[in-house]
């Protein structure tokens, strides 16, 4: 029994013709052999698995090689590979310039492939500058890497720098068609299609993957047996959560999401998918985008006739949905719910890309534009009452009345005040101002509608009252109203007005604040109903209740005389 080779090692290119999917470069490497213009330094710079290692050997076998030699010469004598990662002392560079003076036994050229060079320390970086800068003629230096940012600017000047680029899906998928041929595999044109997707344009994943899924599959190798070993969702996954968004299937879409998690997969992985896919539907809806599909030739039939189910509004709405849930996805403490609401939204979405329209009320709107009526208002009031599923009656003579009996019978009478001002700020003087007038106004409508009593009362009761309720104030925690009710003693003017006058503005506008609670109160304790306040600002009274910081001083020195005696001992100042 043979020993097992891996793909990757066994269809390994020996030739430029056989490297797949870059093209420029081979092109430009034999091209300057033959015209004799190869540079002594090259960076191989790309991906994992694309072929910088097997085009370095490549070139390192085609530069010593000429028609008069074996064409299975391989050179192995000149060719010197040295791994960066293991050994990038200063040491081992320096080990590798002793080398470089001596020159080649057989051959024209020593080769040295330096492979992830961006491993090198800072040291041995420098330590190679000069022998980079200036071999000797029978040397090239052949470095690689992934990370061509991490090389330092003085190598890659030295360089010429050849950049691969990742293996296409259908290169990808071609090669691995030729290898499943020469081994006598059936395979599925979708199932090597899910293969190269999932190598991520390496093909060395690609080849590694193809023969684990063949030790599954044996040698009939279909895309369920591909989806199935490797766990990835399938185009058939995201085809029929379609239909059902499309559908407006809310319930048999949730099944279906909760089917997909109980296979193990994320409901990241999952929304990225169905973004992905709604894009393949927008590209498969004209001819000229529709080569951007990279899909096999029947997975590209059904993208092409599901698309024709949807519009191009419906699809980007439905991108743009799906984008916004993939970004808040990490951030968001129930992930499942985030993902469960935007397929809520997307099966909310008509085939126009506009939101369901409410057709269904038999309210026109027409209705609310002739009569005034805030729609927000009568639909919170009589949803339940007048949505109906037959047609819309269209007559709005006929209508009316019977709108207008609902709406009488269903909302109740709402006071409204019309005015031609402008809406004032809630902080603004203004505002206070326009509050204070509207209580008031409330009063007096109470007062007109209602046969109130207005019995007389003395100065006297109203001070009792007036005492009572400061200390009611002081009990509720409203010190400072309670305390600018004390600044001054009302006054009786006449048998229903009440005179309070105060230093400043702001002790007035805060008592026209809570007069209308004051006046509540005032009116049910001495039975009077028509009682107002006159409050009026006197200056005079601010210079009472100014204090200089003199007068402060002696007010705390009558209150304890050893304050005295504390100002003269450390010398303060007043």
């Amino acid at each position: 029994m043979e020993p097992f080779i891996v793909s990757a090692l066994k269809y390994r290119p020996q030739t430029f013709k056989d490297v797949v999917g870059q093209t420029a470069i081979t092109n430009t490497l034999k091209n300057a052999i033959d015209q004799n213009h190869l540079a002594q330094a090259l960076l191989f710079t790309g991906p994992r698995g694309v072929g910088k290692t097997t085009c370095a050997r490549i070139l390192a076998k085609m530069i010593n090689s000429n028609d008069s030699e074996n064409e299975n010469e391989d050179f192995a004598f000149n060719i010197f590979e040295l791994d960066a990662a293991s050994n990038n002392s200063v040491d081992d560079i320096r080990s590798l310039t002793d080398q470089v003076r001596i020159p080649p036994q057989v051959g024209n050229y020593k080769v040295y492939i330096i492979d992830e060079v961006h491993m090198l320390s800072a040291s041995a970086f420098n330590a190679f500058l000069k022998t980079l800068e200036e071999p000797p003629k029978h040397c090239i230096f052949i470095l690689a890497t992934t990370e061509k940012h991490k090389i330092i600017p003085t190598i890659l000047s030295r360089c010429q720098i050849f950049d691969f680029k990742r293996i296409t899906v259908n290169d990808a998928k071609n090669y691995l068609k030729v290898i499943a041929e020469e081994q006598g595999i059936t395979a599925e044109d979708d199932a090597l299609h899910i293969i190269a997707q999932k190598a991520d344009g390496a093909m060395r994943d690609a080849l590694s993957i193809f023969d684990r899924v063949v030790s599954f599959s044996g040698k009939n190798l279909t895309r369920q047996a591909v989806t199935e070993n490797l766990n990835v969702l399938d185009y058939d996954t995201f085809f029929e959560a379609t239909d059902l968004i499309l559908e407006n299937k809310i319930p048999e879409l949730l099944v279906h999401f909760n089917f997909i998690l109980s296979k193990g997969f994320d409901g990241h992985h999952f929304i990225t998918g169905l973004a992905s896919h709604f894009r393949d539907l927008l590209v498969s809806k004209t001819p000229q985008t529709i080569e951007l599909l990279e899909v096999g030739e029947d997975t590209k039939k059904t993208y092409k006739k599901q698309s024709e189910l949807t519009s191009q509004a419906f699809l980007i709405n439905a991108i743009e949905l799906a984008n916004e849930c993939d970004l808040k996805y990490k951030t968001s403490k129930n992930q499942r719910l985030l993902v469960e609401l935007c397929l809520m939204q997307l099966a909310s979405i008509n085939f126009d890309g506009e939101k369901k329209k409410s057709s269904g009320y038999i309210i026109p709107a027409s209705y609310f534009k002739s009569n005034n009526v805030s729609e927000v208002k009568i639909k919170s009031s009589v949803s339940s009452l007048v949505k109906i599923t037959t047609p819309v009656v269209e007559a709005p003579e006929k209508t009316e009345p019977i709108i207008k009996e609902l709406v009488q019978k269903t909302t109740p009478p709402i006071p409204v005040i019309q005015t031609t001002q402008r809406p004032a700020s809630g902080l603004s003087l203004s505002s206070i101002r326009k509050k204070k007038e509207h209580q008031i106004k409330l009063m007096e409508v109470t007062v007109k509608e209602e046969d109130l009593p207005n019995d007389p009362f003395t100065e006297e009761d109203l001070l009792k009252y007036w005492a009572v309720f400061v200390t009611k104030l002081e009990t509720d925690g409203k010190y400072n109203l309670a305390a600018i009710l004390q600044i001054d003693t009302p006054k009786l003017v006449d048998d229903h007005t009440i005179r309070l006058e105060f230093p400043n503005t702001t002790n007035k506008i805060e008592v026209e604040r809570q007069q209308f609670e004051l006046l509540q109160y005032l009116r049910k304790a001495v039975n009077n109903f028509s009682i107002t306040l006159d409050i009026k600002v006197n200056e005079t009274m601010e210079k009472k209740y100014a204090y200089t910081p003199e007068d402060k001083y002696e007010k705390l020195v009558e209150k304890n005389k050893h304050v005295e005696l504390l100002r003269k001992t450390f010398d303060l100042d007043i």
